[in-house]
C-alpha cells in the first residue's frame, strides 16, 4: 500500500473539538503524522478532512429483499456518502438470529462492499420477543451488538434476562424505545397536524415511557445499552438522569429527525414516513441542542430502503423508512450552516462516539488511527435528485431539496474507495 500526504486541509478533529489548518500523512493504512500549515504533498485546496462516518443502524436487505438493497449497492452508496463503517441491522428475511445467517452476511459484505461492515444480530429469535438468541455464539461469529430493531420486546422478563446475559458477555444491546401499546398503528405524532390530516397518531410520551422502562431494567441488570433514537424533548430528562446515575447508556438520533419535522409530511408525502414519526419543531430543536451538549451521543442515517411499491400507497398503509447513506452528510451540513452545530461537534456524533461505543479505533484523526477518512466541501451547493443515488431504492425525503455539502473522496484503511485523487 502506497503512502501519501494530504496538505492544505481544514482538519476536523472531533477528539480535540477543534478545526485547524494543516495536513496529514498515511502509511500502510494508518495515519502516521499530522502537519501544521502547508508543506509537500497533495494540495487539497482548503477542503475539509474528517474521520470517516461510523453509521449505526444501516439496513442492507440481504438476505431476503435484495431487490431493495444489496451489500454492493449499499457499500457504493456508503463510500459516496463518506460512511466508512456500516453497522448493519438484523431485520432481514430471514432474521439474523443464528451464526449461520450471520456468517453468510459477513461473507457477502466482504465480497461486495468497499467499506467496513459490522453486523448486528437479533436479541430474540426472529425478533419475536419470546426467546433469547445465542448471544455468545453470535459474538463468536462476529456480531458487534444485539437488537430487535424497531420491534419492542414487550415481556420485561425476557428483556431483563437478555440484558443480564448480555452483561455477562460484555455485549452491547441496542433498543428502540416506544411504549408498544400506545404506538401501535401510529404513523404521525399527536397534535393539530395529525388531527387535520386524519392520521393515526402517538403521543411523545410513548417514547418517554419506553425509555423509563428500559432504564429501570438497566438499573437492575447493569447492561450496556444504546437507544437507537431519541426524538422527543420529553425523553431527554430521563436520559440525562440515567447518565448522571452512572448507567452504561448512550443514545442516538437519525438525521431525518434532526433536520425535518412533522409539517414536511405536507399532503401525505410517504417518503417522509419514518419510524418513529417526524416530530414537532420544538422536539426537533430540543434534540439538536441535546446533540450539541453531548447528551445525545450519536447521529445515524437509519438507512431503510423501500421500493416504489411499498411507498406509493396511502400514507397510513405505506412502509416506513428512508434511505440515508448518501444524504447523511449534506443533511448534517444543514445543522452546520444554520449555526446549530460546529463541524467538530457533528463529527463527534457521526464518527468518534459511535466508534468509541463499539470499541473501534476509527473515528479519529490522531496518529496511529486507521486511515478511514473523508474529504468534503461543506459549501458545495446542489439540488438532490433521488435517481442519482447509488442505493437500489430511491426513497429519500430530500428529493429535489436544495442542499450543501459534497464528499470529494473517501478512504478506508488508506485505500481510496470513492472520488478522484485531489
Amino acid at each position: 500500500m502506497t503512502a501519501f500526504t494530504l496538505t492544505n486541509l481544514r482538519l476536523i478533529d472531533p477528539e480535540s473539538g477543534e478545526e485547524t489548518r494543516g495536513g496529514l500523512t498515511v502509511e500502510d493504512g494508518v495515519i502516521t503524522a499530522r502537519h501544521e500549515g502547508s508543506g509537500p504533498g497533495v494540495d487539497c485546496g482548503g477542503l475539509c478532512l474528517a474521520p470517516g462516518i461510523v453509521d449505526i443502524g444501516v439496513k442492507v436487505c440481504e438476505p431476503g429483499e435484495r431487490h431493495k438493497e444489496s451489500f454492493g449497492s449499499a457499500g457504493q452508496a456508503a463510500a459516496a456518502g463518506g460512511v466508512t463503517t456500516m453497522v448493519t441491522r438484523a431485520d432481514t428475511t430471514p432474521t439474523i438470529d443464528n451464526p449461520e445467517t450471520l456468517e453468510f452476511v459477513a461473507r457477502r459484505a466482504r465480497e461486495a462492499a468497499p467499506v467496513r461492515v459490522l453486523p448486528m444480530a437479533a436479541l430474540t429469535k426472529d425478533r419475536a420477543g419470546g426467546e433469547m438468541t445465542e448471544i455468545g455464539f453470535l459474538m463468536d461469529a462476529g456480531a458487534v451488538a444485539f437488537s430487535d430493531g424497531d420491534r419492542v420486546i414487550k415481556s420485561t422478563k425476557v428483556l431483563s434476562r437478555a440484558l443480564t446475559y448480555a452483561r455477562t458477555r460484555g455485549a452491547l444491546v441496542v433498543g428502540h424505545v416506544q411504549e408498544p401499546g400506545l404506538s401501535a398503528g401510529a404513523c404521525a405524532t399527536s397534535g393539530k397536524f395529525a388531527s387535520l390530516r386524519g392520521l393515526p397518531s402517538v403521543s411523545p410520551m410513548a417514547e418517554r415511557m419506553g425509555l423509563d422502562r428500559d432504564i429501570a431494567l438497566l438499573e437492575m441488570t447493569g447492561a450496556a445499552y444504546h437507544v437507537d433514537q431519541i426524538t422527543t424533548a420529553r425523553a431527554l430528562p430521563a436520559l440525562e438522569r440515567a447518565k448522571k446515575n452512572g448507567l452504561d447508556i448512550t443514545a442516538g438520533v437519525s438525521i431525518h429527525h434532526l433536520t425535518l419535522n412533522e409539517l414536511d409530511v405536507a399532503n401525505y408525502r410517504t417518503f417522509f414516513k419514518v419510524k418513529p414519526p417526524l416530530r414537532h419543531e420544538d422536539d426537533r430543536m430540543a434534540v439538536v441542542e441535546a446533540v450539541a451538549s453531548g447528551l445525545i451521543d450519536i447521529i445515524c442515517s437509519m438507512h431503510t430502503p423501500q421500493d416504489e411499491e411499498s411507498k406509493r400507497l396511502p400514507y397510513e398503509a405505506a412502509a416506513s423508512g428512508a434511505v440515508g447513506l448518501q444524504t447523511l452528510l449534506p443533511a448534517a451540513m444543514r445543522l452546520y450552516h444554520s449555526g446549530d452545530l460546529t463541524l467538530p461537534q457533528l463529527f463527534r456524533a457521526l464518527s468518534l462516539n459511535p466508534a468509541k461505543r463499539l470499541g473501534l479505533p476509527s473515528g479519529r484523526l490522531s496518529v496511529g488511527a486507521p486511515a478511514d477518512l473523508i474529504l468534503f466541501d461543506p459549501d458545495a451547493p446542489f439540488i438532490m435528485d433521488r435517481f442519482t443515488l447509488l442505493s437500489k431504492s430511491k426513497n429519500t425525503p430530500f428529493d429535489e431539496a436544495r442542499m450543501q455539502g459534497r464528499v470529494r473522496a473517501t478512504w478506508v484503511g488508506g485505500k481510496q474507495v470513492y472520488g478522484e485523487a485531489p
